[in-house]
């Protein structure tokens, strides 16, 4: 990437927080990272300019030339609406209101995937699954205040990598035994649509407390997401311990439909904030027995590798390679 196009912004625009850094030229480190909340912002050019104030960025020649940023909505054009936040933004205003010769807009999981080849692998935990095969699909997906989707397709030819901009979140959730079943019959009773994000994300968890609450006919607690993993993770809530455990069963049956539909023989990776602070949890839940049951397809499911990302900014690296 040319020299001309650095200082470079760098953003990660989430439906709770918006991170936003500084690449100073072609390959050097990602600095001067800082993670604003979205709600103290009106929108996000007040959010830039108040990043550039705060790093001393504003003039002289840490300020930014161009820009790339993640953002989790749709990117269909020069409006880009969020559905988890209440931004809505112009990408030409931005640009034209900060005077950058180039602003780019992706989808924030596309993003995030285009970093999966340059992540460390001590920022990585595996779980199951054998060695990734070089070359093949890797598959993304990340709760979090959404559940993003992407995977990473090799370009023919090999050498380069081709992001998917999609919206795999808002899939249909599927059942995958009789509990599940009375599981979602309850959650249809409250929304038309069951969608894999409408559990599967940090409000989801308060979705899945309450239903196993209405379900053991007991009285539904006022609880946040992190309310919902704290009393889970301790204990001291039933229904939280099963919404806890409907999240990670219900994750490994999206994940592994990922998987193979992209033929994610190069990894499923998961990103987003909920899992990695799950832990041991996670980790000996029934995900991983969940994510290899595919019929005559289990073996193939079992060779995948699953990998929890625990970098700090994955999809600021990402948006620096983008």
């Amino acid at each position: 990437m040319h020299a001309s196009r650095y200082p470079r912004l760098l953003g990660d625009i989430g439906g709770t927080h918006v991170r936003l850094a500084l690449q100073m030229a072609p390959a050097s480190r990602i600095e001067h990272i800082l993670t604003l909340p979205v709600a103290e912002h009106e929108g996000l050019l007040q959010a830039i300019v108040h990043y550039l104030a705060e790093v001393g960025a504003a003039t002289g020649v840490w300020r930014p030339v161009t820009g790339c940023i993640g953002i989790a909505a749709p990117v269909l054009g020069d409006h880009i609406q969020m559905l988890n936040a209440p931004w809505a933004i112009s990408v030409k205003a931005v640009q034209q209101a900060l005077g950058l010769h180039e602003l780019r807009f992706f989808n924030d999981f596309m993003v995030l995937a285009l970093s999966l080849p340059a992540l460390p692998a001590n920022e990585l935990r595996q779980l199951g699954g054998g060695a990734p095969l070089p070359g093949m699909t890797k598959a993304l997906i990340g709760p979090g205040t959404g559940l993003g989707v992407s995977g990473l397709v090799p370009a023919l030819g090999g050498g380069t990598w081709v992001p998917i901009a999609g919206e795999g979140g808002h899939v249909t959730l599927p059942a995958s035994d009789e509990a599940e079943e009375r599981l979602l019959a309850e959650l249809h009773t409250r929304y038309p649509h069951v969608s894999a994000e409408r559990v599967l994300s940090g409000a989801g968890l308060v979705v899945l407390y309450e239903a196993h609450a209405r379900m053991a006919g007991a009285p539904a607690e006022a609880l946040s997401p992190a309310d919902v993993s704290q009393r889970g993770l301790s204990g001291q809530c039933p229904h939280c311990v099963s919404a806890l455990h409907s999240f990670c069963n219900l994750l490994g049956t999206v994940a592994s439909n990922l998987a193979v539909t992209l033929g994610a023989q190069g990894g499923l990776y998961v990103g987003g904030g909920i899992v990695p602070r799950l832990g041991a949890f996670f980790e000996q839940s029934g995900f991983r027995a969940r994510f290899d049951s595919k019929g005559r397809y289990s073996a193939y499911m079992a060779s995948i590798p699953v990998y929890v990302i625990h970098s700090a900014y994955p999809a600021l690296i990402g948006a620096s390679r983008a």
